[in-house]
């Protein structure tokens, strides 16, 4: 699943292409929302909320999560999708630009004063101007008993961090991912890190932690199963989180630098 990061360049660019401009094309390929007709409306703009994004559109607000599988493109006009039409979920068009939603996890429709209804229960946004690192580590802390991995996988204590950022996270400050929430030491300063990492990358499609961009050397644990520690040499391990098989998350981490 993308990002935070992914989601906030994602919203940057089509709001590049849409904002300010009236649509001619307005296709829900949604069969709640098919009957939808935005044309001739003009986009405010584009904003991501964690994960989730808002197209804003006359009184309305369209709002799409890409989950697992989603992407958003954007064309010009007779230029070949590089997707297959039949995954196209929402095509949104205006005299300079075609964007293109494929195999959008979410797609609905609601007013703009209603937003609150489908992103209000976000926590912090990482990427957001209220970004708030006491907030967040308040969230946190409610729920003690928590993994700290599946405490900061949850949308509604941080928005945005995903697999890839709570397993570097956890090894930059020094915790096991099965750590309980309620023995991690300094859950602010948690929050505060999680927060300089995703701004460090929103600005590139290569994601790093390490700080360094070559193949094979962007992250400390993730994705490094069996493979030495980077800074002890201890290999490693690789496991799973999450109280039922659909919410279960894959953990690395080093045996020596985290406890």
């Amino acid at each position: 699943m993308p990002e935070g990061d992914t989601v906030y360049r994602t919203a940057l660019h089509l709001d590049e292409a849409l904002r300010g401009r009236p649509l001619t094309v307005s296709d829900l390929r949604v069969p709640k929302y098919a009957s939808v007709d935005l044309v001739g409306e003009v986009v405010e703009g584009v904003v991501s909320r964690g994960k989730h994004l808002l197209t804003r559109v006359g009184d309305h607000s369209i709002h799409t999560h890409l989950k697992m599988e989603g992407s958003w493109h954007i064309y010009r006009h007779g230029t070949r999708w590089r997707r297959p039409a039949y995954q196209a979920r929402i095509v949104l068009e205006n005299a300079d630009w075609v964007t293109v939603g494929f195999d959008l996890g979410v797609v609905e429709v609601v007013e703009r004063d209603r937003e609150d209804e489908v992103v209000g229960h976000l926590g912090p946004d990482l990427l957001g101007a209220s970004w708030n690192p006491d907030e967040a580590a308040r969230r946190l802390a409610s729920d003690g008993d928590r993994e700290i991995d599946v405490a900061l996988l949850d949308q509604r204590n941080l928005a945005g961090l995903g697999n890839v950022y709570a397993n570097e996270l956890c090894f930059l400050r020094g915790v096991l991912p099965q750590r309980p929430v309620s023995e991690v030491k300094d859950l602010p300063a948690v929050a505060a890190l999680a927060h300089r990492l995703i701004v460090a990358n929103r600005d590139r499609v290569e994601r790093t932690t390490t700080g360094d961009l070559r193949p094979g050397r962007q992250t400390w644990v993730y994705g490094r199963e069996g493979q030495p520690c980077r800074r002890c040499g201890t290999r490693i391990r690789r496991g799973t989180l999450g109280a039922t098989e659909l919410s279960q998350r894959v953990t690395y981490w080093c045996p020596r630098c985290q406890t």
